[in-house]
């Protein structure tokens, strides 16, 4: 980072210390690095696969001709806004903070559980997700057991989980500069594997059918794929739920945010980060995911697949060796995936923490000498992600596991933590709460356009989220807003200060220059 200048260090530094907080945590990423960890969150190789079965066994090859470019939109209109706020307040935890200042405590509060409950819920899904791919994958080579409904079989799904989120939670542990390499160098494997399967779909094809982009067909209710989509004689109904393989696939951009005190250049990297990471997903997902259409034998028995449609595609388009390098390389990048939320859930933690928001707050938001990490946070957040997948998974509801309900919880409730700051900003923007934009700066007028379009696609979001077969997640939406308002009422609003705003700044100077000190920053 030659090009970091002193006078660009101060800059951040007053940035941080403007909105009441010492540099603990250790600037050393890069704004690539702060792209490549939130493009290493989207990871077109994770959700873009492990969610293929919305699309071929929903609407057909219309949910990914169509239904894909039109997802993305819907989750970069989060992308813009968040972009406009992240440039005027960098911090850890960025949503909780934007959330306080342009609303009030409570708004920072809610918004910080959102944050917090998407995160943690996702960081389980992902490795869970990486379970499902390894188990059709590499599982087999290794003669494990692999089938989850036979107890061997989950519990080395849970074991599975365990391992991997406990070493992604070590290489983070052991400071920012391990996990930036490694995030930097999944943002070139997500380009490489993401081109190399491409190339292999395109080029294994029988022939390329190009109209299955904009065919729609109604495979909904296929006797062998009925844990995907419930029978529905409406085609629009089913196009709207496949949107949610874009939407889910195409989030975890705010990880920019999250690591904002320990990028270079924040007010500038960080939205640059959040808008070329959605970008660069949206289009080599797209590519990808029209190849692997295009490679499909037939788009019927491909319905009939379920969730297994990736890798039955594989076994009929790809050369045995060349498939199995690509698993490896998909395997890799998606372990990588698990490893940047990590780095996410953690800062936000630790973010809340140091303003008193979280039970034992003093010890989650401690920051480790050594490594200049948020230690603590980030076995905490690790280890509820594997207790959410273990515990939730043992549940059942209405014949689904609790699992499955909350992971489709997981997009409501990030998108909703992106929403309220968003909403917030519409109302803020030139007024006192919000006086002055960063360097990034699409300007008041198309800032509140494009607000207002996030509020519409929140709307959106939700009424897809809570359709069968995932109904119940309108009850645990409703459920957690019931219990986060009584929470508040009768304890938080006595307790919870918030962010320091005023008065409260200056204030803190002094423990902010022993703070710093501490960890060798001053």
């Amino acid at each position: 980072m030659s090009d970091y200048s002193e006078t660009d260090k101060k800059q951040d530094l007053a940035i941080l210390h403007s909105m009441g907080y010492a540099q603990e945590l250790e600037r050393r990423m890069s704004s690539f690095s702060n792209f490549a960890i939130s493009f290493s969150i989207i990871c077109i190789l994770s959700g873009g696969i492990n969610s293929l079965a919305q699309a071929t066994a929903g609407a057909g090859g219309a949910a990914i001709g169509i239904g894909w470019p039109l997802g993305c939109v819907i989750s970069g209109v989060f992308a813009l806004a968040m972009a406009q706020i992240s440039s005027a307040y960098p911090t850890a935890g960025g949503l909780y903070h934007w959330g306080s200042i342009l609303g009030n405590r409570f708004t920072g509060w809610v918004t910080a559980w959102f944050n917090l409950l998407g995160l943690v819920t996702v960081l389980g899904a992902i490795n869970a997700g990486t379970w499902g791919f390894f188990s059709g994958s590499i599982g087999p080579w290794l003669g494990i057991n692999v089938d989850a409904t036979t107890s061997a079989g989950f519990a080395n799904q849970i074991i599975f989980v365990a391992l991997i989120t406990a070493l992604q939670a070590l290489i983070n542990h052991f400071g920012i500069k391990l996990t930036a390499k490694l995030t930097d160098m999944s943002g070139y494997l997500i380009f490489v594997t993401a081109i190399a399967l491409t190339l292999v779909c395109f080029f294994g094809a029988a022939h390329w059918d190009f109209s299955r982009l904009w065919t729609f067909t109604n495979y909904s209710g296929q006797p062998d794929a009925s844990a995907v989509w419930p029978k529905s004689d409406s085609i629009w109904y089913i196009f709207a739920l496949g949107l949610l393989l874009p939407i889910y696939t195409i989030t975890g951009y705010d990880a920019s945010a999250h690591t904002s005190e320990e990028t270079v250049k924040a007010a500038e990297s960080v939205p640059r980060g959040m808008i070329s990471s959605v970008w660069w997903s949206a289009f080599f997902g797209y590519i990808m995911l029209i190849a692997f259409l295009l490679a499909i034998p037939n788009m019927d028995d491909a319905a009939k697949q379920g969730w297994n449609v990736f890798f039955w595609t594989m076994d009929s388009v790809a050369n045995p060796v060349v498939k199995n390098i690509l698993y490896v390389a998909i395997f890799i990048s998606q372990f990588l995936c698990g490893l940047a939320t990590v780095t996410s859930v953690s800062r936000m933690i630790f973010a809340f923490s140091r303003d008193g928001g979280l039970p034992l707050s003093k010890t989650l938001a401690s920051v480790s000498r050594k490594f200049r990490t948020p230690s603590t946070a980030i076995w905490v957040g690790s280890t509820l992600s594997v207790l959410f997948v273990w515990g939730a998974s043992l549940i059942e509801i209405a014949g689904s596991t609790a699992y499955t309900i909350v992971v489709s919880c997981t997009v409501i409730f990030l998108f909703l933590s992106f929403a309220i700051p968003i909403a917030l900003g519409i109302f803020a923007i030139g007024t006192s709460k919000w006086p002055q934009m960063g360097p990034w700066n699409m300007g008041a007028g198309l800032y509140k356009l494009v607000a207002v379009l996030a509020v519409i696609a929140m709307v959106v979001i939700f009424v897809i989220g809570v359709q069968p077969p995932n109904q119940y997640a309108a009850y645990i939406t409703v459920g957690f807003l019931i219990l986060t308002g009584i929470v508040w009422l009768v304890f938080e609003n006595k307790r919870f200060k918030g962010p320091p705003i005023g008065e409260e700044v200056a204030k803190r100077q002094a423990e902010i220059a022993a703070a710093e000190h501490a960890v060798g920053e001053a």
